[in-house]
């Protein structure tokens, strides 16, 4: 599912960076994704080795799909791209938070701007998409 690299800025890394991270038994990597701009969490994903440092180099999210076994960048289909600003990992090294411009209506596939849109009590449902 990728193609042509998006246009962002890239995020410099070390190889001693990308061997610090401790991926799961499968490979993969948490990632949360947060909006610079609100600070809102607009999403979880997956992440390989290898998304990450798309991710890192072309300046755009970049995600492992387990379902479909490939990478995705978010916006191809959707054109809800987001642009990664900043990349840190956690104290453990075992979770990666992207913070990103989010272009277009949201992060969320239902149509929401947030996948967090739902609270407990709240009976939110998600729009179309």
């Amino acid at each position: 599912m990728i193609g042509t690299p998006a246009s962002g800025t890239p995020i410099s890394y070390t190889p001693e960076e990308i061997a610090a991270l401790k991926w799961n038994a499968d490979g993969l990597l948490p990632a949360i994704v947060q909006e610079g701009a609100t600070g809102q969490v607009l999403m979880f994903a997956w992440m390989n080795e290898e998304a990450l440092r798309r991710t890192l180099e072309e300046g755009r999210s970049v995600f492992w799909s387990r379902s479909r076994q490939e990478l995705w960048r978010k916006g191809d289909t959707s054109g809800d791209r987001q642009w990664v600003s900043e990349v840190a990992y956690d104290c453990d090294g075992d979770v990666v938070l992207l913070v990103v411009d989010q272009e277009g209506d949201g992060a969320c596939h239902t149509g929401e701007r947030s996948c967090f849109f739902r609270t407990f009590g709240s009976g939110a449902e998600p729009g179309p998409r």
